[in-house]
């Protein structure tokens, strides 16, 4: 029986920036979509292996108590694995050609603030009818005790658990968390804009592109202008719009102002 190591920092990869994802999407033929990402939390690009899995990144991705993000997360050392595949009468993942134990791996560990504290979880990400077989069962009775070792919170995420309409205005809005490819955009223009398209919205009858369209005619910008800079805002959180209900340009939209800026 292999012998089980305990947990040592030696064992883990690095975090942030350094993070190297144990798993690409050159290296696994996956179910679904397949995306490589660049973030801004914590600035890296990340490898996901289906579309589940990138549903999950953008909500992560917009928690403000996330710091960081480690997706296709090794489960090392292996012999530890391996022996709690062999305490569960359990057979451990192999390479299909040359049947060697291979690392097991977690979708996601995540770093958050808790109390003062950065503190991990781990997620795994299934759609639910994976659930109904007993291999794939095994696997994360393996995974789980691995983390249960550690006193790490694990836990399983299902299409059920991800918000379609959050994820949906996320997607939509994280292309615009920076301004730089918009032409003649400076800081000036920028918050006279934020201005003018407040003063505008104070009834909320208009939509969210008409009010754009009437603030780029009044202050002669570029059709287009003005809805990138309300974007932007809703992206960074300098007006706080409710995402779990649909965002369309088409439809008036509500914000308020966070209550530091209307203090």
């Amino acid at each position: 029986m292999p012998t089980k190591k305990k947990p040592s920092p030696n064992n883990l990869p690095g975090r942030g920036i350094e993070y190297q994802p144990h798993l690409t999407v050159r290296q696994v033929a996956s179910v679904g979509l397949s995306q490589r990402i660049q973030s801004r939390k914590p600035g890296r690009v990340h490898h996901f292996l289906s579309k589940l899995e990138v549903s999950y990144f953008y909500i992560l991705e917009w928690a403000a108590q996330v710091v960081d993000i480690r997706e296709q997360f090794p489960l090392f050392p292996l012999e530890e694995t391996l022996a709690i595949a062999e305490t569960l009468g359990f057979r451990h993942p192999t390479q299909p050609r040359t049947q060697a134990p291979t690392v097991l791996t977690t979708d996601f560990v995540v770093t958050i603030k808790q109390a003062g504290k950065q503190v991990d979880q781990a997620r795994t990400i299934k759609y639910s009818k994976d659930l109904q077989s007993s291999r794939v069962l095994e696997k994360l009775e393996m995974e789980r005790r691995y983390w249960q070792a550690r006193g790490t919170d694990w836990g399983i995420v299902t299409e059920h658990d991800i918000p379609k309409t959050l994820v949906k205005n996320l997607e939509w809005l994280r292309p615009w968390y920076d301004l730089a490819h918009v032409p003649h955009l400076n800081q000036r223009l920028h918050l006279r804009i934020q201005e003018r398209l407040r003063a505008l919205n104070e009834d909320g009858t208009l939509s969210l592109s008409a009010l754009a369209l009437k603030c780029d005619d009044e202050l002669g910008l570029e059709s287009g202008t003005s809805l990138a800079v309300a974007k932007h805002a809703f992206a960074t959180r300098h007006w706080l719009v409710d995402l779990d209900q649909p965002l369309h340009p088409n439809r008036p939209v509500k914000w308020t102002l966070p209550q530091e800026t209307m203090s």
